[in-house]
């Protein structure tokens, strides 16, 4: 009888210390869900499948993680904070714009910002007159606002390190889509355009100006007057020999949209005596030779039209009346005068006055 109570004692403590580990056993395993739920576990939720959040230069962690819950792209702050602690993200906030996805966990937020792995924008400008034009259509996309880059540009000091003044720093600029990291500061802006401009300006081009006894900025601000001109690449040219012609023989260039630009009336469709009296050194048709900067950014066609002038001794042009956007061209006044006469029949007979 004693050996059979001794052997029912030994089951008593057993069965509860089972019981005791099937629970920590739960227990651990809850923990563990609960704590990969955490890192990898989905806490990104978007109405959208991508969403740009953009990190300011200067933001601090704290900065970062109540954006996105302002932003209502994480749907725990709590979660998020614990993983950007275990993996040191407070210590490593890199400005920028990042590419959220919905859907992602805190594991894969905390690695993107961490790394600075962010998305570059795309910047595209063209039909610019004005260095406010410029810096308006730059500063809605990257970082930098149009101030800090207005600013740069009147600067004198530094428009001069890259041998330009503030009248002809626009001819720094070539009209085209460009990609940079939204991050960019306005120094940046500008140095990242001056590396374009000196590969845009070959050994080849530098000779092809130096032959026309022209500097790089006077080639773009005749480029300028060519890109108002003529929407047809053939004729830029031809154009661009012209106005050459003149500025050789000492002639005033007399171009209409030096006078368009001068008097700021963009939406002038006819040259009137009343655009030729303003007193600006962009009327052409008061001072002689090329105006103090561009009147636009001319396109690398318009460029290379300069670059590339058609040699003749055609002296003047003008549109042809047929609203093909063609010029009719001539060596001498009176046959200019045929044709100038001829367009102006044609505008009266569309009653084009302005």
């Amino acid at each position: 009888m004693a050996r059979k109570s001794k052997k029912k004692s030994s089951s008593n403590w057993k069965k509860p210390l089972a019981i005791v580990l099937v629970i920590l056993i739960c227990l651990g395993g809850a923990s563990a869900w609960e704590l990969y739920s955490i890192i990898y576990g989905s806490n990104v939720g978007l109405d959208k499948d991508k969403v740009y959040f953009l990190v300011p230069t200067g933001s601090t962690y704290q900065d970062v993680s109540n954006a996105l819950v302002e932003q209502g792209y994480i749907e725990s702050q709590a979660t998020f904070d614990w993983v950007a602690e275990q993996k040191k993200y407070k210590l490593n906030v890199r400005p920028g714009r990042y590419r959220l996805k919905d859907g992602m966990s805190n594991n894969e937020l905390v690695n993107l910002l961490r790394a600075g792995l962010q998305e570059p924008v795309m910047v595209t400008f063209n039909n610019v007159r004005f260095k406010e034009d410029l810096a308006g259509k730059v500063g809605r996309i990257i970082e930098a606002d149009s101030a800090q880059i207005i600013d740069l540009l009147n600067s004198n000091s530094f428009v001069s390190s890259y041998g330009l003044t503030t009248t002809t720093v626009l001819t720094l600029f070539l009209p085209n889509t460009y990609e940079f990291w939204w991050n960019t500061s306005a120094e940046e802006f500008v140095e990242q355009m001056a590396k374009e401009y000196k590969q845009f300006w070959t050994e080849e081009r530098r000779t092809k100006a130096q032959n026309l006894d022209l500097t790089q900025s006077q080639v773009s601000i005749l480029a300028s007057i060519i890109q108002k001109e003529t929407n047809k690449t053939d004729e830029k040219p031809t154009i661009a020999g012209v106005y050459y012609n003149r500025l050789k023989k000492g002639m005033p260039l007399q171009a209409d949209p030096t006078l368009v630009y001068a008097n700021r009336d963009f939406e002038a469709r006819r040259i009137l005596n009343k655009h030729k009296i303003i007193d600006s050194p962009y009327n052409t048709y008061k001072y002689k030779g090329l105006p103090p900067g561009p009147i636009c950014l001319p396109s690398i066609q318009s460029l290379d039209a300069v670059l590339n002038i058609k040699s003749h001794k055609y002296l003047y042009f003008c549109a042809k009346p047929d609203g093909s956007g063609s010029h009719s061209f001539a060596c001498t006044y009176s046959e200019h005068l045929q044709n100038a006469r001829e367009f102006q029949k044609e505008l009266n007979k569309r009653q084009v006055y302005k």
